[in-house]
């Protein structure tokens, strides 16, 4: 069968499991007594574990296996979990990540993990280090298999029998596991593995589900059909490590036939004295049936009939983009019929134009939403992180979460991973300091980082604070001469806003040692021009001796947004509806100068007004010259600013076109529009102004 056309599902499922298991082992290190959470992250290594063997990645198999083995003793309560256990299982998943990073590569997802694999098994065995240097015990009972023979039930041996006249030969076949084994269970694997490559596995005893939960003494049998010779097989198995003995026999008609005798005759005595052997069904499957789910307390589950059809589809991402772009052109043509609707005064034609907007408003609504994504998608990510940063720096630092179901849309979402990676580094790394250095200063010991994210306006904030040692502005200039970004004379220019502005040169690091996490110059800048590269910009807010703050603004959304329109003399210009607050009209009376700025009185508090006209150069238009000025009053959390204007011409849905790299970054524009009548309208930043 061609694997290659699951190949797709296959990485997106294993990445789905993989983040489940690390936000799992987060949570269970917080409550290292919680078994409901080991049974989660048991059921998710379980299912990795199916898929890899299915897809044929053995290594990946093999290595979720041995985990398995770890969490199988912890759910039983017959091992505690440890820091060393963590960091193995956190170890184990990382390596597992790099193998599904390869087979994304177009790799066989295979990768040297002996080291890993030592640690768990050492783990298994009872061998783990403790906080005083000793081993820990771990008791873990050996199950005994029964000496009973493998007994066939008629339809097994009909299967045989025929095999046997179709010139097959039928093997009996006894393995021995060596004694000093750790994972018996493995062992088997690869014995069915190996054997249903040149043939069909058709009885085993123990079932092949008790091999796999480790149920067996030190051997197992099973009947074989292949076209290769006993010796042959005896050789293939032996080849295998940890292999003591392989007894395989050829069985021709006659020792068949006493065979089924032998089985009816003992029929009835193993049915009074032992449990049930299992049917064909269980064990055929041979190897496939290896990687079969594992149920709860050995039972095996009712089958599912009549379940619910799955509700989600996977879509690749460029169509959507391309309905995107389908739809911002249909918009356009809308906003034109609806001017021309207006021009003709004909009652069908304005009718049939309204019910199209009605119809186009509700698939532009679905359209937006399929491209609007939690930010909780990269955000789960980052406690693992976090954790690990923290624990090789020493540093104790509790990581705080919020507004991750703030959505934004599946471009931005792709994008902005790489940038928050470099920011949280930067917070872990020169942020939060030491835990000495925390208690000399009467701080807590555990510094923290918040995450948040949430809306404003027509934007999405995202801000990483923490509560560390600020930025010595004095340092980051005197870093900055002494790496010739800037000249001393203009370092003595500069304020402390401007200084923080020094942390995003290229190639410019504050760290006197280049470390694993930092210090090569090379972070800050990337995020700069990643972030405005994505019409976004990131701002610092920082307190020396209290924390520092990063604010990245990014824009709801890369298409569509709904804008008032205004007129400045001959020019039109869009405000994003999110960010008004209201709109009106006032007085020159009421328009007071306080340090030769305009200011204006609005809900018993002084706001500033500014003049767009002014800002942006309109020849034709001077608002000062009137007695009553329209005016868009706007938000970005609790600022607010008044900006003058001459009409309003109404609402509408915009597309949001791109200034293009031939034009530089203009203050206050965030991007362009086409109107229905094809004039271009610029679109303005409200943010921008009240910075």
């Amino acid at each position: 069968m061609d694997m290659n056309q699951y190949l797709s599902m296959f990485i997106d499922e294993s990445n789905d499991h993989l983040q489940s298991l690390n936000e799992s082992m987060m949570g269970l290190e917080a409550n290292p007594d919680d078994l409901s959470i080991v049974q989660v992250i048991f059921r998710s290594a379980h299912t990795l574990k199916g898929m890899a063997a299915t897809m044929g990645f053995e290594d990946l198999a093999s290595l979720t296996h041995q985990m398995e083995n770890v969490l199988d003793l912890v759910r039983n309560n017959k091992l505690r979990m440890q820091d060393f256990i963590f960091d193995t299982l956190f170890k184990s998943i990382d390596a597992l990540e790099s193998m599904v990073e390869d087979i994304m590569g177009g790799g066989d997802g295979k990768a040297d993990v002996s080291a890993i694999v030592t640690s768990l098994q050492a783990i298994v065995r009872g061998e783990i280090p403790n906080a005083g240097g000793t081993v820990a015990e771990v008791s873990k009972p050996v199950a005994k298999a029964s000496d009973a023979p493998v007994f066939l039930d008629e339809f097994q041996f009909s299967v045989l029998e025929q095999s046997m006249q179709e010139g097959h030969n039928v093997i009996y076949v006894e393995v021995t596991i060596r004694k000093d084994c750790q994972l018996k269970a493995v062992r088997a694997y690869m014995v069915f593995d190996l054997l249903e490559r040149s043939g069909e596995v058709i009885k085993s005893f123990p079932s092949v589900q008790d091999i796999e939960q480790e149920k067996f003494d030190q051997s197992f049998s099973l009947y074989y059909i292949t076209q290769k010779g006993a010796s042959e097989i005896q050789a293939m198995i032996l080849n295998l490590s940890e292999i003591e003995k392989v007894t395989s026999v050829g069985l021709d008609q006659e020792s068949l036939r006493q065979l089924g005798q032998d089985s009816v005759a003992a029929t009835a005595e193993v049915l009074t004295t032992a449990p049930v052997i299992s049917s064909v069904s269980d064990s055929s499957a041979g190897s496939s049936n290896m990687s079969a789910a594992r149920e709860e307390g050995g039972k095996a589950a009712p089958a599912k009939t009549g379940g619910a059809p799955s509700r989600t589809i996977r879509v690749d991402i460029e169509r959507l983009d391309v309905l995107m772009n389908l739809f911002s052109e249909l918009l356009i043509d809308r906003v034109r019929l609806e001017q021309l609707a207006s021009e003709v005064q004909n009652g069908d034609l304005t009718e049939t134009v309204e019910h199209m907007s009605r119809v186009s408003g509700d698939l532009q609504n679905i359209v937006m939403k399929l491209r609007m994504v939690p930010v909780d998608t990269v955000f789960n990510r980052f406690p693992r992180m976090v954790r690990d940063l923290a624990k090789s720096l020493d540093k104790k630092i509790d990581l705080v979460v919020t507004g991750a179901e703030t959505e934004l849309d599946r471009t931005v979402i792709d994008e902005i991973g790489d940038p928050l990676v470099h920011l949280l580094r930067n917070a872990v790394d020169h942020g939060i300091e030491s835990v000495s250095d925390r208690i000399a200063a009467g701080k807590p010991e555990m510094g923290t980082i918040n995450l948040r994210a949430f809306h404003s306006g027509n934007h999405v904030f995202i801000e990483i604070e923490e509560d560390g040692a600020g930025i010595d502005s004095q340092k980051v200039l005197k870093s900055a001469v002494k790496k010739g970004v800037i000249t001393q004379e203009q370092a003595a220019t500069m304020n402390d806003e401007e200084a923080h502005q020094m942390l995003f040169a290229a190639g410019f690091s504050t760290a006197e040692v280049i470390s694993d996490v930092s210090g090569r110059g090379v972070g800050l800048d990337v995020v700069k021009s990643k972030i405005s590269s994505l019409g976004g910009n990131v701002t610092i807010y920082s307190t020396l001796g209290k924390g520092t703050n990063f604010s990245v603004q990014l824009p709801l959304t890369l298409s569509i947004i709904a804008a008032m329109l205004i007129r400045l003399g001959s020019e039109k210009y869009a405000i994003p509806l999110s960010s008004i607050v209201e709109t009106g009209i006032v007085k020159k009376a009421q328009i007071r100068t306080i340090h030769g700025n305009k200011m204006l009185e609005f809900r018993n508090k002084n706001i500033p007004l500014l003049s767009l006209s002014r800002i942006f150069s309109v020849p034709d238009y001077d608002e000062s010259d009137e007695e009553e000025t329209e005016i868009v009053v706007v938000r970005k959390g609790e600022r607010l600013v008044a900006m003058a204007v001459q009409d309003f011409i109404g609402q509408n849905e915009i597309v949001i076109k791109n200034l293009g790299k031939y034009l530089p970054d203009i203050q206050g524009i965030s991007g362009a529009t086409i109107l229905g009548d094809g004039q271009v309208a610029l679109i303005i930043d409200p943010n921008a102004f009240i910075k």
